[in-house]
């Protein structure tokens, strides 16, 4: 069985948001119409607290892009974004959610970063989707959304390795390509055993 995973089309993500995804927004109509082809639909969404850990405001003399080392690791400093009620963590005003099933709110531990569906970015705290798709017999997902290079890469590549069959949208995708990333994440959700496919062949 398969289902939809749209991850993280926020406002914030989207032109005019705090942590902009060039032409994030193109993707919504995309999105709306693959949502007509499935049956199940997952929806991911960042959901941070004030003064979140991974906000460069929260480092001193740190700014926005940077990266400082956690105790999981090396994790970029991000503009604060997608604060928990606020209209930047809502979704895009024109995506159709109205069929979702589930929604994964994630980040919202203040002293961790989550980029994947599938678990926080110490890759041990889980968010519970493997089992809710192990539960409704989901084994292969489409993947659409935002970013490319952060929270759509991860995650593929932690759905991959749970054993979920994994399908990338590559024009209902878009990254925000910090030195080259989105070409290298490409290649590294391929290696994984990621596939593309596109719009046009899944509306065909």
């Amino acid at each position: 069985m398969k289902a939809l995973l749209i991850v993280d089309v926020q406002n914030d993500f989207c032109p005019g948001g705090a942590l902009e995804v060039p032409n994030g927004d193109t993707i919504v109509p995309l999105i709306n119409k693959l949502s007509k082809q499935f049956d199940v639909i997952i929806q991911t969404q960042d959901w941070h607290p004030k003064e979140h850990s991974s906000f460069a405001s929260s480092h001193k003399s740190k700014a926005p892009f940077e990266t400082t080392e956690m105790p999981y690791g090396e994790q970029v400093l991000w503009p604060d974004h997608c604060i928990q009620g606020s209209e930047g963590a809502e979704f895009h005003p024109d995506l159709e959610t109205n069929h979702s099933q589930l929604i994964i709110r994630k980040g919202f531990r203040k002293e961790i970063d989550s980029y994947s569906a599938f678990y926080e970015n110490d890759d041990t705290t889980s968010t519970g989707l493997s089992g809710y798709l192990h539960e409704r017999n989901i084994d292969t997902l489409y993947t659409v959304g935002l970013a490319t290079d952060f929270c759509v890469k991860w995650s593929v590549i932690d759905g991959l390795e749970e054993g979920f069959d994994i399908f990338v949208v590559e024009d209902a995708v878009k990254g925000i390509d910090i030195e080259g990333s989105v070409e290298k994440s490409w290649q590294e959700m391929i290696d994984a055993g990621a596939q593309k496919v596109t719009t046009q062949k899944l509306l065909s």
